[in-house]
This record gives structure tokens, C-alpha cells and sequence, in this order.
């Protein structure tokens, strides 16, 4: 009836945007595994993503709720959910304008050269005009692009590209379940025959087993030389030694890339200085709007437990 909250995360301000809102259910907040292994004992509800560990119900009697605080949620063992009979719901939706607008800023920094001409203010290097083509900035319009996951994050982004007159084809697990707004969408199994069509290729679907090393050799190969690859989903979803033999090869002409399989990104890792990669630090979602998106769902799926009804996004339970 009363339940306690914990808000497991090394950043985000879950606790002061529950406080604006009044702090509705009594709470508490930690910043580090230790801390929420100390304190899982005390929470009904668990607010987390990158903390969580599928050790903790072990730890935690009281444990009723397991709001993600991210969209994907291949870190959670259903398994072990159901064991311990703890609800689990995602925040899928609650990042798909800041996670299409991030896929999209990329795509448009690789096309007009936005990122090496930040390298270029930090050198006071003034490049001048470009009688190369191979390195001149780029249009968008025109060209076709392929968006692989088009659900609400993948569905806004198809809108957002139709905006530039882009040519939009998506892939998704069922065809049947709409185009959003493409102009054709076709099944996983499709995409070695769409691919060599795409000047951009933009990943935003969840990690599953169908999409772990969803981009290959095999696939990367098939793209039309100079394409380009911009990874906003999960870093497994492409295998990095591929990754870089295509780059190398000029197969693709770059690949900008919110994830990573290893994270935080070694320091010795590759990706790090290659001329054709740009990176963020798996930071698309992290908006200022971020944590009240999330509270939202959360707030509406306390009101919907109580009531017995079926939760937003729910995974497991």
C-alpha cells in the first residue's frame, strides 16, 4: 500500500525529480553496486539499469517492481524474475525522441563533416574547399537509408528521415506489423538482399538473439562501397573485428557509434583513433528530460499494481 522506492544509478537524478513531484512514496537513492547491495533489502520497488545485477533478488524479500530505467533490457534473467516472482517493466518509448534525434545528429555529422571539422577548430586548421569528392560533405536527400528496429524508436526516426527525402526502407521481425511510415519494411531474413541499396545503414533494434552480430562480415560485405553505419542499439548487434576490416577496406566510409561491445570503451581499443569512427559514450537516451519520462511510466505503473492491472512495457510478471 505504502511502498519504498530505491533509485539505483551512478547519474541519473531520479531522486530530485521524485522530490519535485512531491516524493509521492517514500524513497531512497544509491550511486554504486555496493551501496545498492547494502540497501536492496529495504525496496519494494527498483528503479535501475546499468547497477542491476540478477544476484540481487537474492537479496531483497520485499522486492515487488523492477522498473528499467532503459529500453532494452537483455541484462535482466527473466529467469530469475520469475523465480522470485518480481514484475519487470522497461522504458521502452521513453527515449525514442532522444534516441532518433541522436541517430539522426550522427548520421548528419558524418555527412557534412561536422566531426572532423571540430578536429580541424581544435587544430586552428581552416580546410578551405574540397576539390575531392570522396571527401566533400554530402547530401541526404535523395539517398536511401535503412533502418533496422522500427518500433517506437526506429518509427520516429523513419519520420525524421522521410523528412530529409530520404528513401526509407525498414527491417523488423514481423513485416505484418506496419511500415511506420517507410517505404517498404521487410523481414530480418531480407536484409542481405536490401542492404547493397543502402547509403546509410541505422541501427536501433534490441539485442536478441537474432541481432547479436546482426552485422557481420557477410553483411557489412554486402553494402555498396562508402556506406555508412551508425550503431545507436546495442554494441553487440555488430561485430567490431568486421567492423574495422570494412572501414579499412573503404567498404564503409564510416561508422559513428553511440554503443560498444566492451563498456566503458578500452583504452586500447581501435575504435578510439580510426579516422572513419566517431564515437559517444552510449549517451543517445540521456536527455534533461530523461529521468521525468521515466518517472512517468513508473508513477502510472505503481497506480496500475495496485489496481491489479497489467503494467506499462512489461516484461516479466
Amino acid at each position: 500500500m505504502n511502498p519504498t522506492i530505491c533509485f539505483a544509478h551512478v547519474a541519473y537524478q531520479c531522486g530530485a525529480r521524485w522530490q519535485a513531484r512531491g516524493a509521492p512514496l517514500p524513497f531512497f537513492e544509491v550511486r554504486s553496486l555496493p551501496e545498492l547491495e547494502a540497501r536492496i533489502g529495504e525496496a519494494d520497488v527498483l528503479v535501475v539499469s546499468g547497477l542491476w545485477r540478477n544476484t540481487l533478488p537474492e537479496r531483497a524479500p520485499k522486492l515487488r517492481l523492477v522498473q528499467s530505467l532503459s529500453a532494452g533490457t537483455d541484462q535482466y534473467d527473466r529467469a530469475v524474475f520469475a523465480r522470485h516472482g518480481i514484475k519487470l517493466t522497461s522504458a521502452a518509448g521513453g527515449n525514442a525522441a532522444a534516441v532518433s534525434e541522436h541517430a539522426l545528429a550522427m548520421l548528419l555529422g558524418v555527412t557534412r563533416n561536422l566531426f572532423t571539422a571540430r578536429d580541424d577548430q581544435h587544430r586552428r586548421h581552416w580546410s578551405g574547399m574540397k576539390a575531392d569528392f570522396a571527401v566533400r560533405e554530402d547530401e541526404l536527400a535523395g539517398k536511401t537509408a535503412v533502418v533496422v528496429g522500427t518500433g517506437r524508436i526506429g518509427g520516429r526516426l523513419i519520420r525524421l528521415l522521410k523528412a530529409l527525402e530520404m528513401r526509407v526502407v525498414g527491417i523488423r521481425r514481423d513485416p505484418s506489423a506496419g511500415t511506420e511510415g517507410a517505404d517498404e519494411v521487410h523481414g530480418l531474413d531480407a536484409l542481405p538482399q536490401v542492404l547493397p541499396r543502402a547509403d546509410a545503414v541505422l541501427l536501433v533494434c534490441p539485442l536478441t538473439p537474432e541481432t547479436t552480430n546482426l552485422m557481420d562480415a557477410a553483411r557489412l560485405g554486402a553494402l555498396k562501397p562508402g556506406a555508412i553505419l551508425v550503431n545507436c542499439a546495442r554494441g553487440k548487434v555488430v561485430e567490431e573485428g568486421a567492423l574495422l576490416a570494412a572501414l579499412d577496406s573503404g567498404r564503409l566510409s564510416a561508422a559513428a557509434l553511440d554503443v560498444m561491445v566492451e563498456e566503458p570503451l578500452p583504452a586500447g581499443s581501435p575504435l578510439w583513433s580510426h579516422p572513419r569512427v566517431f564515437l559517444t559514450p552510449h549517451t543517445a537516451g540521456e536527455t534533461r528530460r530523461y529521468e521525468d519520462n521515466v518517472l512517468d511510466m513508473l508513477e502510472e505503473n505503481l497506480r496500475r499494481l495496485q489496481a491489479g492491472q497489467p503494467l506499462l512495457n512489461q516484461v516479466v510478471g
